[in-house]
């Protein structure tokens, strides 16, 4: 998955949980600048996956709504499936590594530990 299909997910579970949230606020939750936030919206709305309305009866007219169309549910849910089994494999092969790691120390107190117990019986002082 790409950063740019991260990104869009991102911002498809945000507008779908806060419809009326602004741009900057969008750009400061996803660490990214505010053009590159605006851009991607753009790109979203022009895939047909979101609906960009203008708040009818808010005090300020750049305000908007973003709501998600049938498209847009439809890929979050695709882009979600392809996110999920990513981060089920990073899971995977950070669960063996850190396996293999616990097996290493162990392995490493042991031999220390062997070579204190032999270093004690020939009466040597570490």
């Amino acid at each position: 998955m790409s950063v740019e299909s991260e990104t869009h997910l991102q911002l498809l579970r945000m507008l779908e949980a806060n419809p009326s949230v602004s741009q900057r606020e969008l750009s400061e939750h996803l660490g990214i600048s505010l053009g590159k936030t605006n851009y991607c919206l753009k790109a979203l709305v022009n895939r047909g996956l979101i609906k960009a309305k203008n708040f009818s009866n808010s005090n300020n007219k750049r305000a908007y709504l973003y709501l998600l169309t049938p498209a847009g549910i439809e890929a979050k849910a695709r882009i979600t499936a392809r996110f999920l089994q990513r981060k089920v494999r990073e899971y995977e092969m950070l669960k063996k590594e850190i396996e293999q790691l616990q097996h290493e120390v162990k392995a490493a107190e042991d031999a220390a530990s062997m070579e204190h117990q032999a270093t004690a019986s020939r009466g040597e002082l570490p």
